[in-house]
């Protein structure tokens, strides 16, 4: 099976119980096949738990779920060495982060200790506890979730550092009215609710893996890429621009973006597409310039501002 032929399953698969969420399918799966992570901002009640649910059902791994609170200890997620009385022996009792597909519900809601070791595990893939280091399985994929209304009692804002360690933000938007009529319609029993079904195995997960890094990329598009980079560093009105580690993710994303397209070759639609997600998290304007612009309007006009390549190489 392609890549293609891939994303078409698991959007047909996964489209049984989400509705609307087609791109936000094809990010995740981009996310999956660089190892990268996922921040979904949204408002409670849109689908994020089922969402990270059906992937993981899709692609047939585990899930678990951590619902971050102020008293979550960091061992609550990586799992501790407990007295077993009847043995008379210290065991290992892992935590949740030992899954597939791990949902962190809220962490904003978490302390920054418990937040960092999280991070730290993200970025690791490997957990320590009391001098026994375990590896995480393959694949692995954290998505973690935020309420946009960052004013709340009792949160804790993810420092610029940490939201670096995501490879792409997604803001979960408010379905359109007629999806939302879908979504009525088969909560009341008027359309059948179908199960999701496993679509491709984990061995196929690191095929595909190996395959998108071969994704040719063009020294024009190297420089597209860099170029919009250096413009987030060098806008008057943005305060802190995009780090090496952003550019290179925006690099993957791109290159996953062109192979679910089914192309060998990155094209500037591919990187245009991926920009909003990949940077959105790492720009933080200035006091002047977010009083005239959003993030959002920013990257636009950054885009707007960076020539785009008239032929962008192949490698045929």
């Amino acid at each position: 099976m392609s890549l293609t032929g891939l994303m078409e399953k698991l959007k047909e698969e996964i489209g049984k119980v989400i509705i609307g969420k087609e791109f936000d399918i094809e990010l995740m799966t981009i996310s999956l096949l660089f190892n990268g992570h996922i921040l979904l901002e949204s408002v409670p009640g849109t689908g994020k738990t089922l969402l990270a649910k059906s992937f993981a059902t899709a692609i047939g791994g585990t899930l678990s779920r951590i619902q971050f609170t102020p008293d979550v200890l960091p061992s609550d997620v990586t799992g501790i060495q407990f007295f077993n009385p009847k043995t008379q022996e210290f065991e290992l009792r892992p935590g949740p982060i030992m899954a597939n597909v791990v949902l962190a519900d809220e962490i904003n809601r978490a302390t920054p200790r418990t937040q960092s070791s999280l991070l730290e595990v993200m970025e690791e893939r490997q957990v320590t506890i009391d001098g026994e280091t375990i590896y995480l399985p393959e694949p692995f994929l954290v998505v973690a979730t935020q309420n946009p209304v960052e004013s709340q009692q009792g949160t804790f804002s993810l420092p610029v550092a940490q939201m670096d360690r995501f490879f792409i933000k997604i803001k979960v938007d408010y379905p359109t009215v007629e999806d939302e009529k879908r979504i009525m319609r088969i909560n009341r029993g008027d359309q059948k609710l179908e199960k999701i079904s496993q679509v491709l195995t984990l061995s196929e997960i690191e095929h595909f893996k190996r395959g998108v890094k071969e994704i040719f990329l063009s020294c024009e598009m190297e420089d597209y890429i860099l170029q919009i980079a250096r413009r987030t560093r060098e806008h008057n009105q943005i305060e802190l621009g995009v780090s090496p580690r952003g550019t290179l993710a925006l690099m993957r994303a791109a290159q996953g973006k062109a192979a679910l397209g089914g192309r060998t070759y990155v094209i500037p639609e591919d990187v245009k597409s991926v920009v909003p997600y990949v940077f959105g998290h790492r720009i933080y304007l200035s006091m002047e310039g977010s009083l005239t612009k959003t993030t959002e309007t920013m990257i636009t006009e950054i885009l707007d501002s960076v020539p785009v390549p008239v032929e962008a190489g192949t490698n045929g």
